[in-house]
């Protein structure tokens, strides 16, 4: 048994959560097919996804802000990054990650 599990789901010091939530791995998954991995500021029905979910990914690294939204400051655009990729179990596939870089095939 885990010691996270043993203690009410509270990972102890030091010790770091490395599993996205189901909300928060929706999310990450939607921006894998994306060009540069952009992760969408809407939900599969409409609703703008929680700011609480976005920050929590940027701050575990699994997202990183993109660019700022001149029409909407206060909404993040964000991408997925390679450990977000990583932590829903998504590997690039060599032409993804020509595409990428920039790089042409």
């Amino acid at each position: 048994m885990h010691e996270a599990a043993s203690s009410g789901g509270k990972p102890d010091a030091g010790e770091s959560v490395d599993r996205p939530t189901a909300g928060q791995k929706r999310w990450l998954l939607r921006g894998i097919g994306q060009p540069g991995g952009k992760l969408p500021l809407f939900d599969e029905i409409g609703r703008q996804v929680g700011e609480r979910t976005v920050r929590s990914c940027i701050k575990k690294g699994w997202a990183e802000p993109w660019f700022a939204n001149p029409l909407k400051p206060d909404w993040l655009v964000c991408k997925i990054t390679e450990a977000g990729r990583r932590v829903v179990g998504a590997r690039l596939s060599g032409a993804a990650r020509g595409t990428q870089d920039g790089a042409r095939r």
